[in-house]
């Protein structure tokens, strides 16, 4: 219970963030900016400006005016990515967050043009970490992952590769790709970026990627088990899209028990792999386990 309650505190606090980040919805352009707080301001779990936050704190960070602009930044290069993923020419879904989504309400194009204009203004608002009286050599690495990890030798690569292969009978190691690029990309850089932000050693920066890694995969092999057996109301999306689209799962190739094994193997490889770092954060490691076991 006391988890559940500080994340909804913290998730409010990062709901206000990034209402003060948006540009406001004026000019000839407005239509863009109605449809860029659209789908930002869904709601959603906001695990990656949560990640960012906690890990910066769990290597001793307490300037949040140096970690926010990048929390906003992570999120907004995800819900771009979910505008895009949602299109007629990709997953052709219809609803998302319990909403129908974004080329549902202003139409592909100007869902295309939210999604690219979301990409960009992450980039402006996490340069405005350099305005603030920080260490510039932190935030010059964070803005290096934040430039490489949602690109296409992560993210971008992960979507690309199951785009093409989708309907194609995956072997483990192209869907493993899959999963540690498209899913677990955007985990490794939040977790990534809140490490150097707090100028920990570099050794701890490949830790909490490996660790970010297995949350990462273990997070998209639950999504997996939550498309066979959720509930459209309770997930916030069409229950089955995965099959219905005829792409290839964890779970259409190890089934669902042996799925469910395997999330609980990987997250107790992150858990015990945060434990043996001389640094604690008990939110943190609670919020790893509780968007594992998660069921929406």
């Amino acid at each position: 219970m006391q988890l559940e309650q500080e994340l909804k505190e913290k998730t409010a606090d990062i709901e206000k963030l990034l209402e003060r980040m948006l540009p406001e919805e004026a000019g000839l352009q407005k239509t863009i900016f109605s449809a860029m707080r659209y789908s930002l301001m869904a709601g959603g779990k906001r695990i990656r400006p949560l990640l960012i936050a906690e890990t910066y704190r769990f290597f001793g960070g307490t300037d949040m005016a140096l970690a926010e602009p990048f929390m906003a930044a992570i999120e907004m290069i995800h819900t771009y990515s979910l505008i895009h993923d949602d299109l007629p020419a990709l997953d052709n879904d219809d609803l998302r967050r319990g909403r129908p989504t974004n080329h549902k309400v202003y139409g592909e194009a100007m869902a295309i043009l939210a999604g690219d204009a979301l990409l960009n203004y992450a980039y402006e608002t996490a340069a405005g970490a350099f305005d603030s009286e920080c260490n510039i050599k932190y935030a010059a690495a964070a803005m290096k992952i934040l430039a490489r990890k949602p690109g296409i030798s992560g993210m971008l690569g992960g979507q690309v590769a199951d785009v093409e292969l989708t309907g194609s009978r995956l072997s483990e190691e192209q869907l493993h790709y899959i999963y540690e690029n498209k899913t677990g990309a955007l985990i490794e850089a939040s977790m990534m970026i809140g490490t150097v932000l707090a100028g920990a050693e570099e050794r701890y920066v490949d830790i909490m990627e490996q660790i970010a890694s297995a949350v990462g995969i273990a997070f998209q092999i639950q999504d997996d088990i939550l498309d066979v057996v959720g509930d459209t109301e309770v997930i916030g999306k069409p229950a089955h899209s995965d099959m219905d689209n005829g792409k290839i799962t964890y779970v259409t190739i190890h089934g669902l028990d042996k799925a469910a094994e395997d999330v609980k193997k990987i997250s107790e490889h992150a858990v015990e792999l945060l434990d043996s770092l001389p640094y604690e954060n008990k939110f943190l490691r609670e919020l790893i386990l509780s968007l594992i076991s998660r069921n929406k």
